[in-house]
């Protein structure tokens, strides 16, 4: 009966946590209990969950084969069955077969990592371009090609969360791009190593000082998609949550025009939330 009543306890808090994780439109952050990657958004992650799949088949197929191989060379090969066990030393043809097999095996991984590698890189054709640079603990965001907009992103505080904003996600300034356009990001660091990761996105590049690396992506459709820094870079490691919120071409116009006056009307405003976040304790 305990058991039940936990089962069900834990059904509901699941059910619960998958509302408010869906309080956005396609928003895209961890799951209870995700046994998955998360849905891709982008083509770059839509070739990640590709090559995924193609190295999970054939991992599993190589698995199953050497399982059935050994419990039939178990069964075979037993001493019952072979009283008088064979002396041969080698076989030519499965000593050439275990040789070549395993490098067309590795030539079929091989082929599409290496164009996904190059396919992630950059792009040429880039509409849009943002700077991001970590800091401890938060996000720098540049807009180089809107007059140099720029403003700082910082975990929302648990005692601060509103209805639908996720734990230790959701941040005050999110970075807003346009769905369908190519967006080149370039990352920086001001201090340590950092790393900007979004799962759903296919985007993780890290942000190492005196350095700016490059690297790109297209959002397929509107909706607010979560990452994190994955890269240890201190105490407050946790507290360096990415929100990416994609939208409409119009909704971006209009989104870049607000920010221009918001963040040009408060210039101390991130000097402020500095302090606050140096003394930000989080809840784990």
């Amino acid at each position: 009966m305990n058991f039940l009543r936990r089962l069900a306890a834990a059904t509901v808090s699941f059910a619960i946590a998958a509302f408010v994780f869906a309080g956005s439109a396609h928003a895209q952050a961890p799951r209870p209990w995700q046994m998955w990657s998360q849905t891709p958004g982008s083509p770059v992650a839509e070739q990640i969950e590709s090559l995924h799949v193609l190295v999970m088949v054939i991992i599993t197929v190589i698995t199953i084969f050497v399982a059935g191989l050994l419990a039939w060379v178990c069964y075979r090969y037993s001493e019952k069955k072979n009283p008088n066990p064979s002396q041969t030393s080698h076989n030519t043809l499965i000593e050439v077969a275990w040789t070549v097999i395993p490098v067309l095996i590795l030539v079929v991984i091989a082929i599409p990592s290496f164009r996904l590698i190059y396919f992630q890189d950059r792009t040429e054709a880039a509409d849009l371009t943002i700077k991001v640079t970590g800091h401890q603990w938060y996000w720098e965001y540049t807009y180089p090609d809107s007059d140099g907009l720029n403003f700082s992103s910082y975990l929302v505080a648990q005692a601060d969360l509103k209805p639908g904003q996720a734990r230790l996600l959701d941040v005050d300034n999110q970075v807003v791009v346009p769905v369908g356009k190519n967006v080149r990001i370039l990352t920086t660091s001001a201090d340590v190593i950092h790393s900007f990761f979004i799962p759903s996105l296919g985007v993780q590049r890290y942000a190492i000082p005196g350095r700016t690396i490059e690297t790109w992506v297209k959002i397929d459709r509107p909706g607010t998609y979560y990452g994190q820094c994955n890269q240890i870079c201190g105490e407050k490691h946790s507290g360096m949550p990415i929100a990416m919120r994609a939208v409409t071409p119009g909704e971006y116009t209009a989104w870049l025009a607000e920010a221009k006056k918001k963040f040009a009307a408060n210039p101390t405003a991130d000097a402020s939330r500095l302090s606050a976040a140096a003394t930000l304790e989080i809840t784990q």
